[in-house]
Order: C-alpha cells, then structure tokens, then sequence
C-alpha cells in the first residue's frame, strides 16, 4: 500500500495514494461504521477549488482527495516527487469497493445520478459480485434540497443499514454533498463521478490505452462535447498553466487561505 501524505496541487490538498490504501482506509470506517469521505479528483475538480476559495475550504476538509486523473498524478510527482506509479480512477475504485464490500458482507447504498441509470447498474454490479448486498439506491435530485428533503435522505441512507454510501453526482456537487452531511450520515461516503453512468452500461469508457497518456479528456470530448468543452478546452490548459506556475514557484495558493463556507448548500 502507498500513503506519501497530502500535498498541495493549487492550493487543495491532494493525497499521495494508491488503490490498496484507499480501499483498505475506507473499507476500515465502513467496519466500524464511522464517518469517512474520498473523492476521487481529476483536474477539473481541482480547479473547482482554484475558483472558489470556500469550495477549496470544502475539498480540503475531506478525509482522501485521490488522483483520479492522470494530470493531477503527474502534478503530485512534479511538485512533489511522490513517485506515484498510477491514479485512483474513480469507476475502478467503485469496482474494487464493491469486490472488498461483498467479500466483507458489507451493505452498500447508491446515490446519484439518473434514474433510468440504477437498476441497469444494480443489475450488472450484481452479476459481477453476487454476494453484494445493495441496501437502497436513490437518483440525486441535482438542485438545492428543501430542510425536509435532505433530512428526509439522511434518514433513508441511515435506516438502510448501509455501510458504505457510493455518491454519484458528479462535480462539484458530490463534494459539497459529503462535506455536508459527513456527520449526518456516519459512514463512508465516496465520490465516484461518472462511474455510475459507465458501469451501468450507457456512457462508454475511453481505451485504456488513451486512460494511460491522459488522452481520456479527449475521448470523453468526442463523446458528449455539449457538456464537457468548457470543462476540457478551458479549465485543462488553465490547470496545466497553474501547475507550471506553481512548479516554477512563480505562484501559490495556500490551502490554510480558504475561508469556513459562510452557508450550507443542500444539494443532492
């Protein structure tokens, strides 16, 4: 397992880790049934914390900020020199929750993205892991909740029994959404992005190939370019640009700099 610690990629504390710790970590709190938060954070998601200094303060309160893209890993051995050999893809860390979580007997619920997407996904998680025990799905709502709704949802992911929550809202929505109610919850909950939409069959994923020269922006682009450009044509060359300055020591943004967020947002 590899832990190097926490480093700051533009001011958000990234964690210098590999799938075995990251599994073994939250594995460990779902056991215990004690809260735990990761998000696994492409650039995109760092530069959500670049452009909002309270969403930085958001991000950097979570217990695991994994490298999910290649860009970010290569920022942590740049700056760094944490000699990480690979990222922690989300939709890969779902996959290796769920194995670890079946073996263990260990509920899991599924929150997020469409409903038409979760009982495709129940469905194949459960042909891959027949022993997994999913405890309740839920599609996210994607907007503000009312005080009613979002103590309404606490209460149906506590009473399920779940140990382990799988948060699929994508960004920067999932993040709020875990250091919001980290507390409330109790137990593990994990950001994965996009996996519930690629692993329930609707949305493909780019050739491993491309996934391991950091070519997966451009598939994804080619895919659902309405969606995606500004997030691919405009923040990745600002990132890239940024984390230059940093490494030139031309510019930082220091993480103890972001401010407590004045109010609570409710999404899900």
């Amino acid at each position: 397992m590899i832990d190097r610690g926490r480093h700051d990629v533009l001011g958000v504390l990234v964690s210098a880790v590999d799938y075995d710790t990251v599994v073994a970590r939250t594995l460990a709190a779902a056991r215990e049934r004690r809260p735990f938060t990761v998000t696994a954070a492409a650039s995109h998601v760092v530069m959500t914390g670049v452009h909002d200094d309270e969403h930085r303060h958001r991000l950097n309160a979570l217990d695991v900020i994994a490298p999910d893209g290649q860009p970010v890993r290569w920022a942590l051995n740049l700056l760094h020199r944490t000699a990480l050999a690979d990222r922690v893809y989300g939709p890969t860390l779902m996959l290796r929750l769920c194995e670890g979580a079946a073996r263990e007997g260990l509920p899991v619920y599924l929150y997020g993205s469409n409903p038409p997407v979760l009982p495709g996904l129940r469905e194949r998680l459960l042909a891959r892991f027949p022993t997994l025990r999913i405890a309740g799905m839920q599609p996210g709502r994607f907007r503000r909740l009312t005080p009613a709704e979002r103590d309404a949802l606490v209460a149906e992911l506590r009473d399920s029994g779940a140990a382990l929550v799988l948060v699929g809202l994508g960004c920067p929505r999932q993040e709020v959404f875990l250091y919001e109610n980290r507390e409330r919850v109790g137990v593990p909950l994990v950001a994965v992005g996009a996996a519930f939409d690629f692993h329930a069959g609707l949305v493909p994923q780019a050739p491993a190939a491309m996934q391991r020269r950091g070519l997966e922006w451009l598939f994804r682009l080619a895919h659902e370019p309405r969606r995606l450009w500004r997030r691919y044509l405009r923040l990745g060359p600002e990132y890239l640009a940024r984390v230059a300055l940093q490494a030139a020591g031309v510019h930082r943004v220091a993480p103890e700099s972001a401010p407590v967020p004045r109010e609570e947002l409710g999404v899900g």
